[in-house]
């Protein structure tokens, strides 16, 4: 099968389908893969280091999408990307189709087989595609939260401190405040993030 990966074009989004290892192996198993150039500078990986794993370098994703049987990708395919899809092609991403009816109907007229990462059960019923992402989001929103809780994002100056788990002092007013406010503005700077 000739495997495609496009670049991601998603605002934000610098992960790619594939990394070297992954074309080495896929090659290895008998696969073609095709990989659109520069697909993987956002993790640090040139279209040499793709090359020397085995697959070929395309110039743009319209070529990707062409000479593909099977295109994978890391998010969901953006408005001109599902008009390259065609009948037949299999798509293999994450979707989060609930939110966006748009491209579940785009991706239903290509006609493409769709696969999305968050629905590939375990013969147990796990989620081997989603938990792993599930949890870097997790340990991300920590992280992400006190970047919105820091002063020159307009915050109210929280600082984590804990004795034991457990702050021991009277909360001052613009304190306890915070602490109300810490889980909204963890959501809001988790859906800004990954929204």
């Amino acid at each position: 099968m000739l495997v495609g990966v496009p670049k991601e074009i998603k605002v934000h989004e610098y992960r790619v389908g594939m990394t070297p290892p992954n074309v080495r192996e896929l090659i290895a198993h008998g696969h073609e893969v095709i990989v659109e150039t520069r697909a993987g500078i956002g993790i640090g990986m040139c279209d040499a280091d793709y090359e020397a794993a085995g697959a070929s370098i395309a110039s743009d994703a319209e070529a990707v999408f062409e000479a593909a049987e099977m295109i994978i990708k890391v998010k969901e395919p953006q408005a001109g990307e599902r008009g390259l899809l065609r009948s037949g092609q299999i798509l293999f991403t994450y979707l989060h189709l609930a939110p966006d009816p748009d491209q579940a109907q785009d991706l239903v007229k290509s006609g493409a087989v769709c696969i999305a990462y968050e629905t590939v059960t375990s013969p147990h019923g796990g989620l081997p595609l989603l938990a792993p992402m599930s949890e870097v989001a997790g340990r991300m929103s920590i992280q992400a939260g006190a970047y919105f809780l820091e002063k020159p994002m307009a915050a109210l100056a929280f600082y984590w401190a804990a004795y034991r788990g457990w702050i021991l002092r009277r909360l001052s007013c613009w304190e306890a405040v915070s602490w109300a406010l810490t889980p909204l503005i963890l959501l809001l700077a988790w859906a800004r993030m990954f929204g």
